[in-house]
């Protein structure tokens, strides 16, 4: 969720809070804490304010090894909201993430992420996320591109979600994989004075909840030089997943396909990058709920929009963001590095081929980013988008691709 991806932001940007002094500092533990007040803006969460008060704990030499961070804050949707965000990170990559919310009105969240990139003495990769979530905040605008503003809509998006997967390595930069996940989704009333989904679209698939399992096969190819923070390389990556809704009465599956290439392109210094991606995604069967379909919107892409904009079967995307090296600062026994990233997002959804016109009815985002990272394992970040209805404001704990 963006208001707890924030918190995190602002941990990163803490170099130009210098107002806000450590207010307490153990040489021998390496631990740091220190207030910052956390406010934030989105077109789909609303407003907040509060307080985070971050704890980074890392080794006598300067390396980071966790950031803990509580927060309380108020929000304009749901009321007074409590969390607790906890990062550890390993020496071969190794990450553990733990989240754990809850609002006055409905919003609850609970998400413990594990990833070990080098498993099995780098012979493999290795994954595993489970959570509970309720975001009272959830919009539908109806499906495709010619999707109206004023038939948004609001409701709850209740899931219990489970994901592993397990990727065997080729070589250094190649790697195919099998995954799998379970999603128990219902739809349920929301907290805003919007119209319920179900009440204005009441025949959309999987208004009524949906248990799915897919089976997903993988590709990857990957040279970037940090899998967090990179400077260098670029990734391509495929998958090709079988789904089976057990609350469709017919269980036929449905199937879902995708390609996204990243490429970077750095200046001789490595203080001008370059990013760019495309990524293509397609939807084939009947039945297939609309949060199970592409979507466009929020943090990742089209930045000018909320979250979940433009939803249909298939998905034509494209980023291109300048990322430009601003400052470096010791902070509180921590390296910062400072970003300053002027970007574009252009993309499209549409029901099948046959609807695609290349270079017509495409959206288009431009917007500046910041960002904090302490590398390798950290980078915060702000995004502020412009669309054709208005500007949309995200944060998040990670680079967008």
């Amino acid at each position: 969720m963006p208001s707890v991806c924030l918190r995190a932001v602002l941990t990163a940007f803490a170099g130009l809070l210098l107002a806000f002094p450590p207010v307490f500092k153990a040489a021998e533990a390496a631990v740091e804490y220190f207030p910052i007040p956390a406010v934030s803006t989105s077109k789909n969460d609303g407003s907040e304010a509060g307080l985070i008060v971050p704890f980074l704990i890392s080794t006598p030499e300067g390396e980071l090894k966790y950031l803990v961070a509580p927060l309380l804050i108020r929000n304009s949707i749901v009321g007074v909201k409590g969390a607790i965000n906890v990062f550890a990170y390993g020496a071969r990559g190794q990450s553990i993430k733990f989240i754990a919310s809850a609002a006055e009105e409905i919003e609850r969240r609970l998400t413990l992420r594990y990833t070990d990139p080098a498993f099995g003495q780098g012979r493999f990769s290795l994954g595993f996320e489970g959570g509970f979530v309720k975001n009272a905040t959830s919009r539908f605008y109806g499906l495709g591109q010619d999707s109206e503003e004023e038939d948004q809509t609001n409701y709850t998006d209740r899931e219990i979600r489970a994901h592993w997967y397990l990727g065997v390595r080729l070589d250094d930069v190649t790697q195919f994989g099998v995954a799998q996940r379970y999603r128990d989704t219902a739809v349920l009333r929301g907290a805003t004075s919007l119209p319920f989904t179900l009440e204005a679209f009441p025949g959309v698939d999987g208004g009524d909840g949906a248990r799915i399992l897919g089976n997903r096969a993988f590709f990857l190819y990957d040279t970037r030089d940090n899998l967090v923070s990179p400077t260098d390389g670029m990734t391509v990556t495929a998958y090709a997943e079988a789904n089976w809704n057990f609350d469709n009465e017919s269980q036929s599956p449905y199937y879902r396909y995708a390609f996204d290439i990243k490429k970077l392109f750095p200046s001789q210094s490595k203080r001008a990058i370059l990013v760019a991606r495309a990524n293509l995604q397609t939807t084939f069967g009947d039945g297939v709920p609309f949060y199970e379909r592409s979507s466009l919107g929020g943090q990742d892409n089209l930045r000018g929009y909320g979250e979940d904009r433009f939803i249909d079967k298939q998905l034509l995307g494209f980023s291109f963001e300048q990322r430009l090296h601003i400052l470096r600062a010791h902070i509180f026994n921590v390296s910062a590095d400072f970003e300053f990233a002027p970007f574009v997002d252009i993309g499209r959804v549409f029901n099948t081929f046959r609807d695609l016109q290349l270079f017509d009815s495409f959206e288009v985002t431009p917007g500046v980013g910041f960002r904090g990272l302490v590398r390798p394992n950290v980078v915060g970040r702000v995004d502020v988008g412009v669309s054709r209805e208005g500007t949309a404001v995200f944060a998040g704990l990670d680079y967008p691709f």
